[in-house]
């Protein structure tokens, strides 16, 4: 896990075209594989075009997105889960601390409020599957909004996965080494809303949109509006904005595989300031995070040819499900995670700390 590189006080997030992965030539693949390990291994951030995810798929997701947040708030919080173990339903304002997932506290909680769906047992019939990991869902009785928002994780579930193919072909492995890891992958749709009721219309001292923190899984699919407030840090301490570009997707790194790449390639730390106008009220953001995070009982150990000759790995091996309780343990439950000491000690580093 790590730090963004800039050059010259500039954080470059590059842009990458996929279109041509599926039916390119062999040099197409090679030079998208390279795109993408370039990033992976100085920014841990892209901007992915060419994903073949349609227009009026994303329009009518956001539109699902704003009639749920329209509701009243006494029906949305008839949505949260019944503990915060489980890892659905609705989250309301000022409820987590997303920096306790690396184990360092924060002054206030986080601004946002959110509404997470996920992978379900009754999806993978045959297998004999946790329901701590894989919790029924909570809907909303909004119409058309279970519909919209399950076709908008097939789609960025299909994105996710072909990701997981050009990661595989850049660290010279089979396209379909993940496979056996992701089958039944912990995968969760986390829809964002940034913009205080109201009766509040300017943020506390020291309130973070959502605290500094690096992303749990595997990788991570990002639709968000053009709204300022995302921000990655780099290695000399400071902090980058970044807007997506019309027409991509932001996708970055999570934790798991840069504990596979042995820190070859970096899980960011990032986080969202509240976004504000020029008299510093809070104006609305939304976005949607896609974690594909992996099977629950995948083991995850160092990738061959990862770890330099005579040296040992940087992580010892850990379970899908152990590593995600852990960091959900901190963000959700309010219990600092005491694993993550490389990430914890960057945090408060560029905190001054």
């Amino acid at each position: 896990m790590g730090r963004a590189t800039a050059v010259n006080g500039v954080l470059d997030v590059p842009v990458i075209d996929i279109s041509a992965w599926g039916d390119g030539s062999a040099a197409d693949r090679a030079g998208i594989a390279a795109e993408v390990d370039r990033a992976a291994r100085t920014v841990g951030f892209m901007q992915i075009r060419g994903h073949g995810i349609p227009e009026g798929a994303a329009r009518e997701f956001a539109s699902a997105l704003d009639a749920f947040f329209g509701l009243p708030v006494d029906r949305k919080k008839a949505l949260r889960a019944p503990s915060p173990e489980v890892n659905r339903g609705y989250t309301p304002p000022r409820t987590e601390k997303l920096s306790l997932s690396l184990g360092v506290p924060a002054a206030a909680e986080d601004l946002f409020e959110a509404f997470n769906v996920g992978a379900e047992a009754a999806a993978f019939p045959g297998l004999v599957l946790p329901a701590a990991h894989y919790p029924a869902n909570i809907w909303p009785q909004l119409p058309g909004f279970r519909a919209e928002v399950e076709e908008w994780c097939a789609q960025a579930g299909g994105l996710a996965r072909r990701l997981t193919g050009i990661f595989a072909h850049a660290l010279g492995l089979a396209t379909d080494y993940f496979a056996p890891f992701t089958d039944h992958s912990l995968d969760v749709l986390r829809m964002n809303n940034y913009q205080l009721p109201e009766h509040e219309l300017v943020v506390d001292r020291d309130q973070m949109g959502m605290g500094a923190h690096t992303d749990y899984g595997i990788v991570t699919v990002l639709w968000a509006d053009r709204v300022p407030g995302l921000q990655i840090l780099d290695t000399k301490g400071r902090w980058h904005d970044v807007l997506p570009e019309p027409g991509c997707l932001l996708v970055n790194l999570g934790d798991l595989l840069a504990r596979w790449t042995n820190d070859r390639w970096l899980s960011t730390l990032h986080r969202v300031l509240p976004p504000t106008d020029a008299r510093g009220r809070v104006v609305r953001r939304r976005s949607a995070a896609f974690f594909h995070d992996g099977n629950w009982d995948a083991e995850i150990s160092c990738l061959p040819g990862c770890v330099p000759a005579g040296a040992a790995p940087l992580y010892p091996p850990t379970t899908v499900g152990q590593h995600l309780a852990e960091k959900l343990g901190g963000s959700r439950a309010g219990k600092p995670n005491a694993n993550s000491p490389r990430e914890a000690a960057r945090l408060r580093a560029a905190r001054g700390e």
